[in-house]
This record gives structure tokens, C-alpha cells and sequence, in this order.
């Protein structure tokens, strides 16, 4: 029996994977998150808290289980805080990589690194896994720089790169793009929004299979997951309002540089997922279908958690 060991998984993509690897013949999941676990499920697999910016712990939890595939989808996301808090985003995005990728060879694990689009200017998207990076932000950086360690460091490897990922965990105690559009529109806020940032937005389903079929393939190398729908920001939340029948007349759009945010954001990305589509099989929905999805949970989630909404 594989045993499949995911750092990270209170968060959105960890979530999922726990949801389909729970779902999987032959394989045995260990879940591994900072915090006690939040997914609802408590049995069928083994929960470890790991703080993954200490290399000790690391290197014990990862000895103790000897798992045959790690994916690590634990990172620091917040672009601007990464900008803002650059400590914090080194320990967690690039030194807590060095902890897996050298636990990971010691028991000769294969190791699934989750990228991002980030790692990216935005000059000439979408992108394919040849393109040269080049980001313009802390947080770009530091993907960029833990992609080098797992190459020139990991014995086997492979890296995820993804884009603007959405989507709802079990207790929906975390927002998105497509949650924070659908909120604002119901009760029409007034919103700004970009319309020169562009993106092939990716259902969290979608991203946590990508990682499946690597692992199953035990495919190596560099992996564009994500949707295959690409647009604008300002065209995804007009998706979402008309998937919804909800009016835009208080959404503005703006350019990026009105927004004044911490960190740059690259303009033009979005990914070419031929390769992964070709090789491994994948097969994204729709970005209609990924809201019908994330609809359809919200509906069963709101049933078990109203008492908190």
C-alpha cells in the first residue's frame, strides 16, 4: 500500500487532497497540519500536527511514517504579507522546503512541490513549464527560489505550478476570488476591480487530482495544473454574477495601480496545460463548472454549519 504523507492539509488544497485521497484504493494518508485538524472526517487516515518551519520536526514525522510520495502544499499564500513580513515568508516558503526536500531523501520519497504563477513578470502569458521565470515580488521570489532547491536538491521530484485557486473548505472559514465575488455581489457592496490582470482560474479539485495523477504516475519534473479557462479578474466576477443572477451596478474596475497594494502583481499569466493534459491525463472543469461545484458544497456545508454563518 502507497503511503501518501501532505503537509498543510487545513488549507483549501489540503482539504481536498485529504477529501480524494480518502476516496483512493491502495493508499494510506497522513495528513500533517500546524494546528489541530479541521477536516470533519477524523478517521480512515493519521493526523500529525507539524510545524513545517522546524527542520527536527520535519525530519521526525517524515522518518517515522516513510512515505513514498509527499506533497507539500503548505506555504504562505498572502502575497502582500509575504511582501511585509519577509522573515515569515522565508521560513515558511524557502526554508521549510529545504527541511522537506532533505527529509524526503532520506527515505527516498518522491516529492510533489506545489508552485505558482507568480514566479512569473506577466509580460508574456499564459505560460508553459519552458518559460523562463522572473518574478516581481517577495512571495514570486520565494516559490521561485524553493523550485531551485527541490531541483538541484531532491532525488525525485516534481513541482505543481498553479493559478489563483478557489474554492470552499469543509467549515468555510476561508475566502477565495469567486466566495469573496459572490458575497459582494449578494449584498452589493461597492468593490473595485482589476480588469488588467489576467489568469486561468483553478478549481481546488482540479489542483489536488493534478497532484494524484502526478504521484500515480509518479510523474518528474515541472507541471502546469491549473483551469483552462483564461481571463481577467473583471470578466470572473462578472462570471460569477451571472452564474448567480446577481447585478454588477456597484462593481468599478480599475487599473492594478490604483490599488496601491503592498506587492506587484504580475499582469498577463495564466498557464498552457497541454503537457499535463497530454502526459498525466488532466482534465480541469470548466470555470462554470468549478462554480457549480463550490455551489453545490456551500449548499451541503451551510446545512452543517449555520449555526455559525
Amino acid at each position: 500500500m502507497k503511503k501518501i504523507l501532505v503537509t498543510g492539509s487545513n488549507g483549501l488544497l489540503g482539504q481536498k487532497l485529504t477529501e480524494l485521497y480518502l476516496k483512493t484504493n491502495n493508499c494510506k494518508l497522513i495528513a500533517t497540519g500546524k494546528s489541530t485538524n479541521r477536516f470533519p472526517k477524523k478517521d480512515g487516515y493519521i493526523y500529525e500536527t507539524l510545524d513545517i518551519t522546524e527542520r527536527n520536526e520535519v525530519l521526525k514525522i517524515v522518518q517515522k511514517h516513510k512515505p513514498d510520495c509527499i506533497i507539500h502544499a503548505a506555504a504562505m499564500t498572502n502575497v502582500d504579507e509575504c511582501e511585509l513580513n519577509i522573515e515569515a515568508c522565508r521560513k515558511q516558503n524557502i526554508d521549510a522546503v529545504e527541511y522537506i526536500t532533505e527529509a524526503a531523501n532520506t527515505v527516498n520519497s518522491h516529492l510533489i512541490y506545489i508552485s505558482t504563477d507568480f514566479i512569473f513578470d506577466g509580460k508574456n502569458g499564459p505560460y508553459t513549464e519552458n518559460d523562463l521565470p522572473n518574478p516581481l515580488s517577495i512571495y514570486g521570489n520565494s516559490k521561485l527560489e524553493a523550485e531551485q532547491i527541490v531541483i538541484s536538491k531532491a532525488k525525485k521530484w516534481s513541482i505543481a505550478r498553479t493559478v489563483l485557486v478557489y474554492g470552499l473548505v469543509a467549515d468555510m472559514s476561508r475566502s477565495n476570488i469567486v466566495l469573496w465575488a459572490k458575497d459582494a455581489l449578494e449584498k452589493n457592496k461597492p468593490i473595485k476591480v482589476v480588469d488588467d490582470q489576467y489568469r486561468t482560474p483553478t478549481l481546488a479539485e482540479d489542483l489536488a487530482m493534478g497532484c494524484r495523477l502526478i504521484e500515480k504516475n509518479e510523474a518528474l519534473g515541472i507541471f502546469n495544473i491549473s483551469g483552462k479557462d483564461f481571463m481577467n479578474i473583471y470578466q470572473l466576477v462578472e462570471k460569477v454574477g451571472n452564474f448567480f443572477n446577481l447585478k454588477l451596478k456597484n462593481v468599478e474596475t480599475v487599473s492594478s495601480l490604483t490599488l496601491n497594494q503592498p506587492a506587484k502583481r504580475p499582469h498577463l499569466t495564466g498557464f498552457v496545460i497541454d503537457k499535463a493534459m497530454n502526459e498525466l491525463g488532466y482534465n480541469p472543469h470548466s470555470f462554470e463548472e468549478g462554480i457549480a461545484i463550490v455551489q453545490k458544497q456551500f449548499e451541503n456545508y451551510s446545512k452543517k454549519y449555520c449555526n455559525n454563518l
